[in-house]
């Protein structure tokens, strides 16, 4: 049983020039012996639409930390977060402010039955042409765009051949 409670407030968020920073996670495994990627969203806290787990990138913690942490809060799974997809500006429509936000992949290892955000998110996973569709943040689909590509086997085979320039 997770024993922690989501962190709320703005006080310790991090900020660029005005702009918030968030981050997130793109939750992913693999079925059927490693030939099915499947990835995890979750419903947005007014239910309406779904996406990937993100949030504001704390003043005590690395962006990876961040991403883990709202991971766990909102979507209830623990795993690798491994090299960032990248960065994305966008305005928040919810405030009408520019954010930054910065995704992750993260490798799911556990899958906890009880979470922080449980009693106000749903989680599902899903095909990533399912969560193509229906993701409602144009800035995460293209994140996901970028793990699919780098998890891809013909990019994956083109990195282990790669040469290294010194």
């Amino acid at each position: 049983m997770v024993s922690m409670v989501s962190r709320t407030g703005r006080h310790l968020q991090r900020y660029n020039k005005g702009c918030r920073q968030v981050v997130g996670c793109i939750p992913y495994r693999y079925k059927n012996d490693e030939k099915e990627l499947e990835v995890l969203v979750i419903s947005s806290q007014n239910g309406h639409g779904m996406l990937f787990p993100k949030g504001g990138w704390e003043l005590d913690e690395s962006l990876e930390e961040g991403a883990s942490r709202e991971s766990l809060e909102e979507a209830g799974v623990r795993g690798n977060v491994e090299c960032k997809l990248g960065k994305w500006s966008f305005r928040s429509k919810r405030y009408d402010t520019i954010y930054e936000g910065y995704m992750f992949p993260l490798l799911v290892k556990e899958q906890l039955d009880s979470w922080p955000e449980k009693n106000v998110r749903s989680r599902r996973w899903m095909t990533v042409s399912e969560a193509r569709d229906i993701c409602q943040n144009w800035w995460m689909k293209e994140a996901l765009d970028v793990l699919v590509h780098r998890l891809s086997p013909s990019q994956q085979s083109k990195e282990a051949v790669a040469p290294v320039l010194l």
